[in-house]
């Protein structure tokens, strides 16, 4: 019997883009290979948000997949508690499997520390790597560390680390076309380009029309992190639109502060900030919206980038509106009709559009059928199990 060692830091009952990749490619890749091949999943126990909490088995067997949760501390998704958890994840999984013997390693990572997890362990089994990139880490970090001294001393370290990683891989997985110029430069793999998809909760929505109120309600979900940069776009908007709109923000994260003094500071009465729900509630929420909204700061890594809220929210018969540049700009302006589009940061424009948008609800159903999460999850699981000896 083969056995496949998986890791990915987040995993269901999390609520997070590489939970919801995850949980259902696991479970596919476990039914494509019941009978030959079982698989160990590593993850930990839910914490994307230090505020929300679920409860979740920290083994759990199901059959020919057994799933190992780690405990990790407590933490608001900042720099150093980011690296104190992957610390705790790192070594908690190497004393899980230090005396396991495996056939191939999948590692599902969007910051560099996970892939570099399954490089040390396949490298020290000499077994191949499958890596399932969902963003460039060096990238994110030339934009997110601010202090030089800091930057100098980490950067030269994080590229020697991607070039071992990804330099050993057998097959990387690019979640985003955006990010094949970046990875020209490793030629040993091979690669693929399964993007993220739709799940089956959004696949029949039930249509919904204006609500009777003298508002319209626009409604984020997510991370409240420097990334989305929330904080420099939804205040000014806020202000510029007055209360004929109202903002409806859903999460939490490391500049969560930053939003809430620049609400106070303007004095806003039309932003509420509400803590991460399950998904089923958030789903009613997003029913009750009439518009939903997406956010991404004017950072050049992002201009790689295909969030996964993309799908998420294009599913719904609802506008769209959107505040992002580069491939994520050009992916919406092709495949989402009904969208207000603008590039990060720009609150005149956001609200010019709004201004002269005539409101209508429609399906996009081409989209739908095209990015649905099990036709990707299917094939993507082919291509691992085409990697295992």
């Amino acid at each position: 019997m083969k056995k496949l060692l998986y890791f990915s830091f987040y995993f269901e009952p999390d609520l997070c883009a590489g939970s919801f990749r995850n949980s259902p490619l696991a479970k596919e890749l476990a039914n494509q290979i019941e009978g030959k091949a079982e698989i160990d999943v590593i993850t930990t126990l839910p914490n994307r948000y230090g505020t929300f909490d679920a409860s979740a088995p920290a083994f759990e067997d199901r059959g020919n997949i057994k799933i190992y949760r780690i405990l990790i501390p407590k933490h608001k998704s900042g720099f150093m508690d980011q690296i104190n958890s992957f610390k705790t994840y790192f070594i908690e999984a190497n004393r899980l499997i230090k005396d396991k013997k495996y056939d191939m390693v999948f590692s599902s990572s969007s910051r560099l520390f996970t892939a570099y997890l399954g490089y040390r362990f396949a490298k020290r089994q000499g077994i191949p790597l499958y890596l399932d990139i969902r963003d460039i880490f060096i990238d994110t970090m030339k934009d997110v560390l601010k202090n030089p001294i800091l930057k100098a001393g980490v950067m030269p370290v994080l590229k020697i680390i991607e070039r071992k990683v990804f330099s050993y891989a057998t097959h990387i997985n690019l979640i985003s076309g955006g990010f094949k110029s970046y990875f020209e430069k490793f030629k040993q793999p091979k690669y693929s380009y399964f993007s993220n998809g739709i799940d089956p909760e959004f696949l029949n929505l039930a249509a919904t029309s204006a609500k009777d109120r003298p508002y319209k309600l626009i409604t984020y979900a997510g991370n409240l992190g420097e990334g989305q940069g929330l904080h420099i776009i939804v205040p000014p908007a806020a202000k510029a639109l007055g209360e004929g709109y109202r903002f409806l923000i859903i999460g939490d994260g490391g500049v969560k502060q930053k939003l809430i003094d620049e609400i106070e500071r303007l004095q806003l009465t039309n932003v509420e900030i509400r803590k991460p729900v399950p998904r089923k509630e958030l789903l009613e929420i997003y029913d009750d919206s009439d518009f939903l909204f997406l956010h991404l700061n004017d950072y050049d890594a992002f201009k790689k980038v295909l969030p996964s809220k993309i799908f998420e929210l294009g599913a719904y018969d609802k506008p769209i509106i959107a505040g992002v540049a580069g491939f994520a700009n050009q992916f919406i302006d092709e495949n989402i009709p009904n969208r207000i589009l603008f590039l990060p940061g720009q609150v005149d424009e956001m609200v010019r559009q709004l201004g002269e948008y005539k409101y209508h609800t429609a399906f996009r159903n081409e989209f739908k059928a095209k990015f649905k999460r099990d036709v990707i999850n299917t094939q993507m699981a082919k291509s691992i199990i085409e990697n295992l000896p």
